[in-house]
């Protein structure tokens, strides 16, 4: 073992937020090492890859590191699972409480043996004297305290010696899941547990007016509680089938107040433009091109989408006598989920306690934190007993938040050699935040529905820093020449709309590279030969380069089959991605293989980077191809499967997944880098196929049909 790297001083921003030792890494007398983190499992295999860069630190093999799940009582706070930053984020804070806990054994050890720690060596969990005297770090576990802030000056070990750090190690979490063994939230099982269901309105914004005389006979059931404040209606009780068949009664007899305030879903762009707007001006450059040039120019959409997870949300909260909570919750963000719940019912944060359990994985800001909060409403009226909520397949289609509705407009001035020289964006969305704590409410779905009902203003924007949200990978990656790029967030909607899986990168990307392939056509160049011609960065040529030559780009394929090509550096500083799809569209649009390169600086798990951007592929797939809520005026309709298809398993493309491994440079995330790539991969291919282009999502046969009868005689 080499140690070498100081940690430096300034450390990881999570670990600088957290430093105490004790709430990263406990050591059992068994010598288990239990790693608890404030990132959580969602089904990326995360605790997976962060046991890896802690086992290596610490010399210890790998079975011997129990990943525990993140909770606000006992473990660190680092914010939101989200934005594919857990890498980025928690790995270099693990690596450096790893160094400091084996410093601190190796120091507990050295002064046992009255040797200089410099002379102690470790190998396979065993710490090791010159003298061959041995201690395991059971053995010293009650000698040693980690209820201490790291050392900022500790040395991490040589990412060469890393033994685990760039293996496909197991996923930890697997074996319970393929056995069938309780695993998830819906598994849990509390000592006295209650069953709770929400009576949802009947349109976003009703108010309930009365509950019918069908009530009494509800409560007059054993067992049954009907929970009522304002326009918030609930049932509890001991049997699960006894409070759904009471919900639905409730929901039958109860009367609602209603109004037609829904846009309408076939002209969305007309309801994007029209505002009132905040402008987001993402970059302004000087633009004063003259001479000859020809301008082209475009309008892409999309609609708004689902999360359409396969298992519905689902929260447990057991209200305490003396006014405690407690709460699971498969929610990203347990520390903001706690601070909403307290701030809307007017508690002390110290008084609620939430613990991470897994669930079905999100794609972003679903509907695990309104789940969790319908559970503590409906378990503050029976103190002392645990209440789970399961939301209903109608409650996961038509109640979590959506990811926004988009329209982009782009234009560009290309001269006569076919070189862009200028480029001017405008991205027109709502916004795509409404988490826990955003605008300074509490953000929970219930919450606008209570007799005092919580403030719900219009989903906000992440910052910046954050990678934005309307304009996140609204910035071309290429040299394009003078750029003015523009977001326009929508300040007033009745429909709420939140984080989805890459934000507005999906439609800014599939807007941007479908553009590059039409100026490509225009000036009667291949495409991937006038991205190079437009391409600086040495690692998005190199992803670029590699995903078409694994693809075997410019070689023949059947009749009425083509190929498409994407690419876009996430956030514009994470994960390089390129796309080849290779599409057929004859009776229908099918995607028969999708071949991926993806830069994500050092790989710590290979298995786990493909399986992320196989996911995220797999899932762009579906959104491009089939995917839209629907709605009337007043109500979402699309509230099953059928209403709201997704891919199904026959659809699945064939992935291919190449990984640029940069083992010098820092890791990033890859669960969000696939999105917007292959869409717009998908998208060109289709329109190399066909000869015409669709430039509004989804790209059903529907939409093909129509842009060929829209194309002039």
């Amino acid at each position: 073992m080499t140690v070498t790297d100081k940690a430096t001083s300034a450390l990881p921003r999570d670990l600088a937020a957290n430093p105490r030792l004790a709430r990263w890494v406990s050591v059992g007398p068994d010598g288990t090492v239990g790693l608890r983190v404030g990132k959580v499992e969602l089904g990326q295999g995360i605790l997976t890859a962060l046991a890896q860069v802690l086992a290596d630190e610490l010399d210890v093999p790998l079975d011997r590191v129990r990943p525990l799940p993140a909770h606000t009582g006992l473990g660190p706070d680092e914010g939101l699972t989200a934005g594919s930053t857990s890498i980025l984020d928690a790995a270099p804070a693990v690596r450096i409480v790893g160094a400091a806990v084996r410093a601190l054994f190796v120091a507990e050890a050295a002064r046992r043996w009255g040797i200089d720690p410099v002379d102690v060596a470790l190998e396979a969990g065993e710490i090791l004297a010159p003298d061959g005297r041995s201690a395991s770090y059971a053995d010293l576990a009650g000698s040693v305290d980690l209820d201490v802030d790291v050392d900022a000056d500790v040395l991490v070990k040589d990412v060469d010696d890393a033994r685990l750090v760039g293996s496909s190690a197991a996923r930890a979490d697997l074996p319970d899941k393929v056995a069938g063994r309780p695993r998830y939230i819906t598994d849990l099982r509390p000592p006295g547990m209650l069953f709770g269901r929400v009576v949802r309105p009947p349109s976003p914004g009703a108010r309930l007016t009365s509950v019918g005389e069908v009530r009494a006979d509800v409560e007059g059931r054993a067992g049954v509680e009907v929970v009522r404040d304002g326009s918030f209606l609930g049932v509890v009780g001991a049997d699960e089938h006894a409070v759904n068949r009471a919900a639905d009664a409730l929901g039958e007899s109860s009367a609602w107040v209603e109004e037609d305030r829904l846009p309408d879903e076939d002209d969305l762009t007309a309801f994007l433009l029209a505002g009132p707007h905040e402008d987001i001006p993402a970059l302004a450059e000087d633009q004063a091109t003259t001479g000859d040039v020809r301008r082209l120019s475009a309008r892409y959409s999309r609609p708004f989408l689902a999360h359409a997870s396969i298992g519905t949300s689902c929260g447990i909260a057991r209200w305490e006598e003396d006014g405690r909570v407690s709460v699971w919750s498969h929610s990203q963000g347990i520390f903001k989920l706690r601070d909403a719940i307290a701030q809307a019912l007017d508690l002390d944060a110290s008084a609620v306690v939430v613990e991470h359990a897994e669930n079905a994985g999100c794609y972003g800001h679903n509907g695990a934190d309104d789940a969790a909060f319908d559970a503590v409403l409906l378990a503050r009226a029976v103190p002392g007993r645990p209440v789970l909520v399961q939301w209903t397949r109608q409650d996961e289609l038509g109640w979590a938040p959506f990811g926004s509705a988009m329209v982009t407009e782009v234009s560009a001035a290309v001269s006569d050699s076919g070189q862009v020289v200028e480029w001017a964006y405008d991205v027109f969305s709502q916004g795509h935040t409404t988490r826990p704590g955003y605008a300074g409410v509490p953000g929970l779905l219930a919450g606008a529905y209570l007799e005092h009902p919580l403030p719900a203003p219009a989903a906000t924007d992440p910052p910046p820093a954050a990678g934005g949200g309307s304009t996140r990978n609204a910035v071309p990656i290429y040299a394009v020449g003078p750029r003015r790029i523009t977001g326009h967030r929508l300040l007033e909607t009745p429909i709420r709309s939140s984080a989805l899986r890459a934000l507005g990168a999906f439609m800014n990307v599939f807007s941007i590279e479908s553009f590059m392939d039409e100026l490509a056509a225009a000036v009667g160049e291949d495409p991937l030969a006038y991205r190079l011609r437009h391409l600086e960065d040495p690692r998005g040529r190199d992803v670029l380069e590699a995903a078409a030559a694994a693809s075997r780009w410019g070689s023949g394929l059947p009749e009425g089959a083509a190929r498409g090509i994407g690419l876009a550096r996430y956030k514009d500083r994470g994960a390089y991605c390129a796309v080849v799809a290779e599409v057929e569209a004859e009776e229908a649009v099918r995607v028969r293989r999708l071949t991926v390169a993806v830069d994500v600086g050092r790989v710590v798990n290979p298995d786990g980077v493909r399986n992320q951007i196989e996911g995220g592929a797999t899932q762009a797939t579906s959104w491009t191809l089939k995917e839209r809520v629907r709605f009337d005026r007043r109500r979402i309709t699309s509230v099953d499967w059928e209403s709201y298809p997704i891919l199904r398993f026959s659809e699945a493309p064939e992935i291919d997944v190449h990984l640029v491994d940069r083992p010098a440079l820092p890791s990033v995330g890859a669960g969000e880098a696939a999105q917007g790539p292959t869409a717009a991969a998908i998208g060109n291919a289709v329109a190399a196929a066909v000869g015409v282009r669709v430039r509004g999502l989804p790209i059903t046969t529907e939409a093909v049909v129509a842009a060929i009868e829209a194309q002039p005689d």
